[in-house]
């Protein structure tokens, strides 16, 4: 499952003590120094995180009956629900620098929604005449994703208010979607005849560039940052893994070597994040821009997880990684917080257990920026 599509990390306060509950611990043994964080509610058996910014992560938790679009920072016990009166389901997908978006079903549509840390905050940015939207990225006040207008998905960015909606999709096109921007670039996909796949924006419909490589008939970019772009791209009959700079001909497999599947949701600071199929397990997966340097997430996960997905990516100013995404055990869906703390950093775990509030973690010493 991903809210990128249909549901589918700097904490900046210098020397901040941060504690995280829920914390699934390695055995001494586990190479590297990853610790991955359970996000999930209490009393909720599905949630699932997308994306990551700063302190922040969110993604949908099943609560009293209903998805609800979630907030957390960093532990379970954090949870805010951002569900907004009224809808009868909402999705939160993308965040930055305070602001959340997705999507909120009033009736039977979605409808692109904004937030600002909590319910009460939400903001309807379906554009006037729309039948239903959804909206994905968010940086820099910028939002992306989609809205159809005359009967057409039509890839879209706003500002903040449905008035300030723009339509990306180009000339031609019969089916578009952004889903992600770095605030000045965004990327999606955008089919028509004679042309679809990948693409790259700079804000205006015209500025369209097809990212689709050469032999492949269908792909997708979720992400851009720093220059990248990544997504997916058939090779054969299977979706693998992709990362692009700027032009279909800048296209490179991710596939790792012995996995038949793969796919990238994020990229930040030239690292990207989605899953690969190895040993016949679905495994939240890493990636620095080749396809040998593949890192396996799922292994730092307890032997109980069936599957996992990795769905977004930050890196913090003290050089810790932070990636989000979710696992399944014992047949409940949990959002999931994978923490890679930078060099400078020490931390304290005071159980090895998988508990929903007994685990914790303490960062005791942290680099200028603090676990970011």
């Amino acid at each position: 499952m991903t809210c990128r599509g249909r549901i589918q990390v700097s904490f900046r306060k210098a020397c901040r003590l941060y504690g995280i509950v829920g914390l699934l611990l390695l055995p001494a043994a586990a190479k590297a120094d990853w610790f991955v964080v359970n996000l999930n509610p209490s009393g909720s058996n599905l949630s699932a995180a997308v994306s990551v910014q700063g302190r922040r992560q969110v993604g949908i938790a099943l609560a009293s009956g209903a998805y609800r679009a979630s907030l957390w920072s960093g532990s379970a016990g954090s949870w805010i629900n951002l569900h907004p009166t009224d809808a009868a389901s909402s999705f939160a997908v993308g965040v930055d620098s305070g602001q959340q978006v997705g999507y909120a079903y009033l009736g039977d549509e979605p409808h692109a929604s904004l937030w600002s840390g909590s319910a009460a905050s939400w903001v309807d940015l379906n554009p006037a005449g729309a039948f239903q939207s959804e909206a994905y990225g968010v940086r820099n006040g910028q939002q992306v994703g989609n809205a159809v207008v005359d009967g057409i998905r039509r890839a879209s960015l706003w500002t903040g208010t449905a008035t300030s909606w723009v339509d990306l999709s180009p000339v031609g096109a019969i089916e578009s979607a952004a889903y992600g921007t770095n605030g000045n670039q965004q990327v999606g996909f955008a089919s028509g005849n004679g042309f679809g796949g990948a693409c790259l924006w700079s804000g205006t419909a015209a500025s369209w560039v097809n990212l689709n490589p050469a032999g492949t008939n269908q792909s997708i970019a979720y992400d851009v940052d720093a220059g990248q772009q990544v997504g997916y791209a058939y090779v054969g009959a299977v979706p693998h893994a992709s990362l692009w700079s700027g032009t279909a001909a800048s296209w490179v497999d991710l596939n790792p070597a012995g996995s038949p599947t793969s796919q990238v949701y994020a990229v930040h600071q030239g690292q990207q994040a989605g899953y690969a199929d190895v040993g016949n397990v679905r495994r939240a997966s890493l990636w620095s821009g080749t396809p040998e340097s593949w890192v396996d997430l799922h292994s730092f996960l307890p032997q109980q997880f069936a599957y996992s997905y990795a769905q977004g990516i930050w890196h913090g100013a003290s050089g810790s990684t932070f990636v989000v995404g979710f696992g399944v055990t014992a047949g409940q869906t949990k959002a999931l917080l994978w923490v890679l703390l930078g060099s400078t950093q020490t931390i304290i775990p005071t159980s090895t257990s998988l508990g929903p509030a007994s685990s914790s973690l303490s960062v005791v010493r942290a680099a200028a920026g603090g676990l970011d």
